[in-house]
C-alpha cells in the first residue's frame, strides 16, 4: 500500500507537471471507484491544476473549482505517460480505472488497481474535508504540529498496542504497515507495547524516530519516475517484508506475525528483548 513517502513523492511529481495545464478530459472506467456524483467527473474538462498535495494518503488535484481526490488503497497506482492512446479507454476487468488526459504540453495520467479486492476511491468534491477520510484524518507526522507533547498527549491513556496506533489514520495520517514496522524497529520497541505505558523518554524516541524514518523515505523517493517509487521503497525497508532475513542492525533474523489480512514483521533482538512474538491473534510476547 502506498503510504506518506509514495504519496508525498507523488504529489510532487504531479504538481510539477499538471500544475498550470488544463485537464482535456476525465474518462472513468472503473464506475465502482467512483464515489461521489456531484460535481461530476466533467467538472475537471476544461479547467487548470493548481496544485497536486498530500493529505495522508490521499492525493489532492486542486482543479478549477473543484477538487480531485484519490486513495490508492492497497493496490492503486499513478502512471505518468507522456503521450496517451488516442482511442478511449474501454470498461472492462483491466486494472485501469480512471484516465485523465492534459492539454498543452499533452500527456497525462492513468490511476490502476491491481487484484480483484477493489479498494481506490477517486471523489471530485469541492473542499478535500467533504471526503470522509478526510475529514477524520489525525495530525500529520511530518508537520510542524506534531512535537513530543503532542505525541505524548495523543497516546495518553490509549490502550492500544503501539503499531495499532501508529497506523490509526485518525491519529496520525499518513503511516501505514510497513512505515510502521520501521518505526518501531529503528525506536527498538515492540509493536505490542501498550502505548499508554510509553515512558517519557520512549515517547521522545519513537517520536524522532518517526519523523527519521518518514523523512528518510521521503528524501530517497524526491525526483524519482513514479515508475521507480515501488521498488525505492521495498530497498529501503529493513525489517518490513523481510522475515527470514538478517536484521541490518543486530545480525538477527527478521521474525513475522501474521493476521488474517496482513502482518508485521520485527527483530527479536532489536525489539523484543530476544524473545518472539507468538505468530496468532491479539498475541503477546512469550514468557
Amino acid at each position: 500500500m502506498p503510504e506518506l513517502p509514495e504519496v508525498e513523492a507523488l504529489a510532487a511529481f504531479l504538481d510539477e507537471r499538471l500544475s498550470g495545464h488544463a485537464v482535456v478530459a476525465a474518462t472513468p472506467v472503473a464506475i465502482q471507484a467512483l464515489k461521489t456524483y456531484d460535481p461530476p467527473l466533467s467538472a475537471l474538462v476544461g479547467a487548470e491544476v493548481a496544485g497536486v498535495r498530500r493529505h495522508g494518503k490521499f492525493l489532492d488535484f486542486s482543479v478549477g473549482d473543484v477538487h480531485l481526490v484519490i486513495h490508492l488503497a492497497r493496490a492503486g497506482w499513478i502512471r505518468w505517460r507522456e503521450e496517451l492512446p488516442v482511442e478511449p479507454p474501454r470498461p472492462g476487468k483491466g486494472p485501469l480505472a480512471l484516465r485523465v488526459r492534459m492539454g498543452d504540453p499533452g500527456g497525462g495520467f492513468d490511476v490502476t488497481e491491481a487484484g480483484t479486492k477493489k479498494g481506490l476511491a477517486v471523489y471530485v468534491v469541492r473542499d478535500p474535508a467533504e471526503v470522509p477520510g478526510i475529514a477524520r484524518l489525525g495530525i500529520d507526522p511530518l508537520s510542524e504540529d506534531f512535537t513530543v507533547e503532542e505525541l505524548g498527549r495523543l497516546l495518553e491513556g490509549e490502550r492500544r498496542q503501539i503499531k495499532g496506533v501508529l497506523r490509526d489514520q485518525s491519529v496520525l495520517a499518513g503511516i501505514g504497515n510497513a512505515y510502521s514496522d520501521e518505526i518501531l524497529h529503528a525506536a527498538k520497541m515492540s509493536p505490542f507495547k501498550l502505548a499508554a505505558k510509553l515512558t517519557p523518554t520512549e515517547v521522545e524516541e519513537l517520536h524522532r524516530d518517526t519523523i527519521a524514518t518518514l523523512t528518510d523515505a521521503v528524501e530517497r523517493s524526491r525526483g524519482l519516475p513514479m515508475k521507480d517509487l515501488k521498488s525505492e521503497k521495498k530497498s529501503g525497508l529493513r525489517v518490513h517484508g523481510r522475515t527470514g532475513e538478517k536484521c541490518p542492525v543486530c545480525g538477527d533474523t527478521v521474525r513475522e506475525v501474521s493476521f488474517a489480512d496482513s502482518s508485521l514483521q520485527y527483530c527479536p533482538t532489536c525489539q523484543t528483548g530476544g524473545k518472539p512474538l507468538a505468530d496468532r491473534r491479539m498475541s503477546r510476547l512469550l514468557k
